[in-house]
């Protein structure tokens, strides 16, 4: 870029400023920022009841937090410790804790997931007005950091798997807050130099660990490396701050694993998702290597793989592309060109700093989740929403002001409104039958938004505000239909998606299942988006069960996490999950299930046809079935009640 480039994004702009309040902001600066918020909240929290309690495995969870402190610490999935939910548990402390208070139910479950994720739409929108008033665009006065911000908060809150996760109670929505966060302050840390600003960061992201486990860190080489090179100080001083930072890291990363871990097992819940019993091996396995290389990495592979076949392409596939995808060629096209125009900044430059620091986030994400060979889910893709919201926030007005200031760039606005309108465009046709005028809408708006930008470029500025508007509604107006589909049924829990049926994988389902006490089930299928089968209880079974408990701690034992968390919720009883969430769990052996039955906590286990392990002879050996007609099942149920005496 040419230095003559440079000076034109500095210089000031003639002409009549936008009225300002006495902060100096221009005063549709503020009600847009709240009506950004109104509509992150109302997309949110709409409708939320009928999304009944979600993800029934940590519902259940939630749930068993409430009657029990035990459980809540660790993450247990049943209120006897017996195992924990396969992730740590912070988020479940926040659902948990509203549960407490308010109450176990879908409102108390779920609200805070809404307030969180409203949360992050307003850190987005502050972290990009922040870096540009630092160092203002175009007139001087700021106010393009106010139109960026917006940008960036209605991409925040329009991008539609954001939309179906923050009414979810999965952990990503929590994950997600924290990060943008940890982004804020570290953006604050670069800009003025305050080693308590940077770790405050490295406490954030140690919380995020605490959420969902080494996907925190993928933010921390972007976070780094901006550091190390844009913050004020020597780089000696840099360097002592980030090892700091580091030390605060591990602290905030490690003090709930070493304490269970630490903690002797015999006393404790079995880590779930382990093939030893420890937080360590859950960490590098299951929910480390275990969802980048597979199973070949990890005893149980990370679980399911629900986001297509790895690869460049996954986040562009059908499965995904509506899910997250619209604005990902703009934003790189942004980070690209608004590198490019400001490149010969001083070494301290905020705005570089931040194109950056977003762009480094997405770009590492992208790497990852399009290649990752282990369990992966479509919702993980909203960790990536931030930074594809900042940088088209940031870079739109870079290259709108680009475009004003220098032919050399007049290019890059029209372009990326194109690519972004087409590829709009595509995704919209995969699904002819969902909004089927809305392609050519978008097709239309767009081509107005690029013809207008280049008869300004001509000599008709007036056409200016036609031309951006447009490029805005051809930007957003694919997004905003998927957006809004889940609020018009039930997020499927295990696998949350927006727009319509199939679009996402498994898509949505209706329906929801009774609470604690109550004795409506839903399918399996509909609670886990696998075929159902194993998972499903009758009602008369769990009465059956509740009539004959005694003092036994535990309900019934059953083969996974699948079944146990919806008789939780059912019975509101406590239920063994004998092997975790995949079923696959080493957690129970012949001498614990003897143990159990000799001081009384269990007397009966639900064995499932064509499942065979020593437990499971051992238990054919020494217990006693019971008749199905006992509890009004069927032989032929594929399910075995046996007493344990």
């Amino acid at each position: 870029m040419s230095t003559m480039t440079a000076q034109l994004l500095e210089r000031p702009t003639s002409g009549r400023r936008a009225p300002a309040d006495h902060r100096g902001d221009p005063r549709w600066a503020r009600p847009a920022m709240w009506g950004a918020l109104a509509l992150a909240a109302v997309l949110y929290t709409w409708a939320l009841g009928q999304n009944g309690y979600a993800n029934d495995y940590y519902s259940a969870a939630i749930y068993s937090g409430t009657q029990s402190w035990k459980a809540f610490f660790f993450g247990a999935l049943d209120a006897g410790s017996y195992i924990t939910v396969d992730k740590p548990p912070l988020a479940l402390w926040v659902m948990g804790l509203s549960a407490r208070l308010f109450g176990f139910g879908t409102w108390s479950m779920l609200l805070p997931q809404a307030v969180a994720g409203v949360a992050a739409v307003g850190l987005v929108h502050s972290a990009v007005r922040r870096t540009l008033t630092a160092r203002p665009i175009g007139d001087g006065t700021g106010h393009l950091a106010h139109v960026a911000a917006l940008i960036a908060a209605l991409v925040m809150t329009l991008t539609p798997i954001t939309v179906a996760i923050n009414r979810d109670n999965n952990p990503d929505t929590i994950l997600v807050l924290l990060l943008v966060a940890a982004a804020w302050f570290c953006l604050e840390a670069i800009r003025t130099g305050r080693t308590r600003t940077l770790l405050v960061t490295a406490l954030l992201v140690g919380l995020a660990f605490n959420t969902k486990m080494l996907q925190a860190y993928l933010v921390l080489p972007a976070f780094a490396a901006v550091y190390l090179m844009a913050a004020p100080g020597r780089p000696l001083r840099r360097i002592g701050r980030l090892l700091a930072a580091g030390a605060v890291l591990v602290v905030s990363s490690g003090w709930w694993m070493a304490i269970v871990d630490l903690w002797p097992s015999g006393s404790r819940p079995y880590i779930g998702g382990s093939a030893d019993n420890t937080v360590w091996d859950l960490v590098v396995g299951y929910n480390g290597l275990g969802r980048i290389f597979g199973a070949s990495a990890g005893s149980s592979g990370g679980g399911a793989n629900f986001g297509g076949e790895a690869g460049a392409t996954r986040l562009f596939n059908d499965t995904m592309a509506g899910q997250i995808s619209w604005l990902i060629p703009f934003a790189a096209l942004a980070l690209a060109v608004g590198v490019a125009l400001i490149g010969r900044r001083p070494r301290t430059d905020p705005v570089r700093a931040a194109l950056l620091l977003w762009g480094g986030w997405l770009a590492i994400h992208f790497v990852v989740f399009s290649f990752s060979e282990g369990g992966f889910h479509p919702y993980y893709a909203t960790a990536m929403a931030p930074a594809i919201a900042a940088l088209t926030g940031i870079g739109a007005v870079l290259m709108w002001h680009a475009f004003r200031r220098s032919a050399a760039w007049r290019w890059a606005l029209p372009l990326g409104i194109a690519v972004t309108g087409g590829w709009s465009f595509v995704v919209l046709r995969r699904t002819t039958d969902f909004v089927s005028w809305l392609p050519w809408v978008v097709a239309g708006a767009t081509a107005v938004a690029v013809l207008g930008l280049l008869a300004v470029a001509f000599g008709a500025k007036r056409l200016a505000a036609v031309a951006l508007v447009a490029g805005l509604f051809g930007g957003l107006a694919g997004p905003a239909a998927y957006a809004v589909t889940p609020l018009t049924s039930a997020v499927q829990g295990t696998n949350p998606t927006a727009g319509p049926a199939g679009s996402g994988g498994m898509g949505r389902m209706g329906g929801m299942g009774g609470g604690p006490g109550g004795t409506q089930q839903r399918t399996a299928d509909q609670r886990t988006g696998r075929p159902g089968g194993g998972g499903q209880v009758s009602t008369q079974l769990i009465a059956y069960l509740k009539a004959n408990q005694g003092d036994a701690t535990w309900l019934v034992a059953v083969d996974s996490a699948q079944s146990a968390s919806s008789i939780i919720l059912s019975s509101g009883k406590a239920v063994i999950a004998m092997g975790g969430f995949t079923g696959s769990d080493p957690a129970m052996t012949v001498a614990k299930l003897k143990g159990y039955v000799a001081d009384g906590t269990l007397k009966y286990i639900l064995i499932t046809d064509g499942r065979s392990s020593s437990v499971t002879e051992w238990v054919k050996a020494n217990g006693t079935l019971v008749d199905a007609s006992s509890y009004g099942g069927t032989d032929s149920s594929g399910q075995a009640l046996y007493e344990l005496v």
